[in-house]
């Protein structure tokens, strides 16, 4: 029997093969199917109308990279078993699985202290049940707990391939170039030493232009404050119901996985709970959204309406705390107008921070590897672009109001 074989066409990278029966398990499964359903940048497309593209695709153009940093590594004399790289692709196929509706908008939102991680690892476990343990390795790596580091910090790091992708993929989608990464050349620069994945020397431009834009896509796309004031609407919007969510309201029901949810906002990850969240997709929120636009709670309609069509939260956005003051004077302004009560106000004015790190000095670390074989990190290389005063982090103030 012939191997069964199939090609992508990927906007981005072109030609993607699959060809391993493990990789058709994982993209034939209705838990990852349903990463069509679920928008990569959230409510981006309410500022960058391209912005449209989803989880699956992202995850499809990480596997691409996956494969070409193990084609690349092998041919510098990395030993990578035929075994290590089918189950490398398979967590980066698997490693964003655990997201929910809306990707990170409403993280801990729908399952209230859950992660996307701790979820992502919850299904790889279930799926590795389903084929018999063949996800093992995968797990393994990408949980860290496998003998080869650097095969994790593909999937999790400074230079992984999710975020090679994301950066790549958003920039392209959305039309901003300032994401726009070299990261075919980076991906040639990639060494392994004493087994930690590292940079080699030629590539400390193209690392360093990498970090760069991914700072800058964080503050003009992922916290563009038009986008923050959609993102922070649809989370006011499940606070809402869940303040006065009752079991004998009959306007709340929406018919679908997310009223348990709501019922029970603190799940255990039993086998039936993940099967219902993996149920879950954009649709269904929107779903609710439309449906509680007629709800007969006024702030709760309110919203619904105003995020259906966008009429967003005002959001301003300063490198010092408000003032309770100015704080005070808004909320003021808005019992006037909407003749809302008090206990109203934090869902129509509040106030937030937002904080991007250029690079971590901490926990993930790019090493550059120089042909003398010392390893230095990049922020403590001569004449470096990175350097320890761009790793602390920028942190922003918002306030969003109704107008």
């Amino acid at each position: 029997m012939p191997e069964r074989r199939k090609i992508i066409n990927d906007p981005v990278y072109g030609f993607i093969t699959i060809s391993h029966p493990l990789i058709f398990f994982i993209l034939e499964h209705p838990y990852y199917q349903r990463l069509r359903r679920i928008q990569q940048m959230a409510m981006a497309s309410m500022v960058y109308p391209g912005a449209v593209h989803t989880r699956l695709h992202h995850s499809l153009g990480a596997y691409h990279l996956m494969g070409n940093a193990v084609a690349e590594l092998r041919s510098k004399g990395i030993a990578i078993s035929a075994e290590e790289e089918i189950a490398v692709k398979c967590a980066i196929l698997l490693h964003d699985i655990g997201h929910g509706p809306y990707s990170h908008a409403l993280e801990n939102r729908v399952l209230e202290g859950v992660d996307h991680e701790t979820m992502s690892l919850a299904i790889m476990q279930k799926l590795n049940k389903e084929c018999g343990g063949a996800l093992d390795l995968a797990i393994q790596i990408f949980t860290n707990q496998y003998h080869q580091p650097f095969l994790h910090q593909l999937i999790s790091g400074q230079l992984d391939m999710d975020r090679m992708d994301y950066l790549s993929r958003d920039s392209f989608f959305s039309g901003v170039s300032e994401g726009v990464i070299g990261y075919d050349r980076i991906l040639k620069m990639l060494t392994v030493w004493n087994g930690q994945l590292m940079v080699e020397e030629k590539g400390i431009y193209s690392v360093e232009k990498f970090l760069i834009a991914r700072r800058q896509m964080y503050w003009q796309v992922y916290l563009h404050k038009t986008v923050l004031a959609a993102e922070k609407m649809m989370v006011k919007i499940i606070e809402r119901v869940r303040a006065i969510y009752s079991p004998s309201d009959k306007e709340l029901p929406t018919i679908t996985a997310l009223d348990y949810f709501l019922a029970h906002p603190n799940p255990s990850l039993t086998e039936e709970n993940i099967s219902r969240f993996c149920s879950l997709d954009d649709y269904d929120i929107m779903h609710a959204i439309k449906h509680w636009s007629k709800h007969s709670d006024p702030i709760l309609s309110l919203l619904c309406n105003r995020l259906l069509n966008r009429q967003l939260f005002h959001c301003r956005i300063q490198a010092a705390p408000f003032s309770p003051d100015y704080l005070q004077q808004k909320q003021h302004e808005l019992l006037q107008q909407y003749a809302t009560n008090e206990a109203d106000l934090p869902f129509v004015c509040f106030t937030g921070e937002a904080t991007n790190t250029l690079y971590q000095l901490k926990d993930e670390r790019i090493q550059v590897l120089f042909k003398d074989g010392t390893v230095t990190d990049i922020s403590r290389i001569e004449n470096a672009l990175i350097q320890e005063n761009l790793s602390a982090p920028v942190k922003k103030f918002y306030i969003c109001t109704l107008p």
